[in-house]
């Protein structure tokens, strides 16, 4: 009487995805041995200082130029979603240069929060938005290039990146 369903989707799903989000991946995740080099541990400092620095301009410095960016469609008061992913931001830095026993999960929650600021990224592109420098559609567009090399560099630098494809 097993579930017949049950198993073919737990068996497509385990060879479909390099990541199967069961009790052991997060275990994984929470215990796992990064790789430690000289380079990754800079690029995770330099990382983590980046995002310190995009955290404080957002609160009060450019706050303007990040509430342009939020899309109109999000069902969220723009002003709460800027100075919540500044806060975000700040936290995500500080985690990234202080929290190294935990940096494979740092590295995952960065790369899934580059991931979820994207659409304003495209919004930006797609709507002609000049901040930042970006004011151009050249640039805009460019920019849009850069975001999966942020989340790349994020679980790259942090040992996520490797914990992410052991099985």
């Amino acid at each position: 009487d097993r579930d017949v369903t049950s198993d073919c989707t737990q068996s497509i799903w385990s060879h479909m995805s390099p990541v199967t989000p069961t009790a052991s991946f997060w275990q994984r995740l929470l215990t796992a041995e990064p790789p430690v080099s000289v380079p990754r541990t800079v690029g995770r400092l330099l990382l983590g200082i980046a995002l310190l620095l995009a955290g404080v301009s957002q609160l009060p410095l450019q706050r303007a130029e990040y509430l342009d960016q939020v899309p109109r469609w999000l069902p969220l008061d723009g002003d709460f979603v800027v100075v919540a992913s500044g806060v975000v931001e700040l936290a995500l830095g500080a985690a990234l240069l202080v929290w190294s026993r935990r940096r494979v999960l740092v590295g995952v929650v960065v790369a899934a929060f580059f991931v979820a600021i994207f659409p304003g990224n495209f919004y930006q592109y797609v709507h002609g938005i000049s901040a930042f420098g970006r004011d151009t559609e050249q640039a805009r567009l460019t920019r849009l290039f850069f975001q999966p090399l942020l989340v790349l560099w994020a679980l790259w630098s942090t040992g996520a990146w490797r914990a992410l494809r052991q099985r």
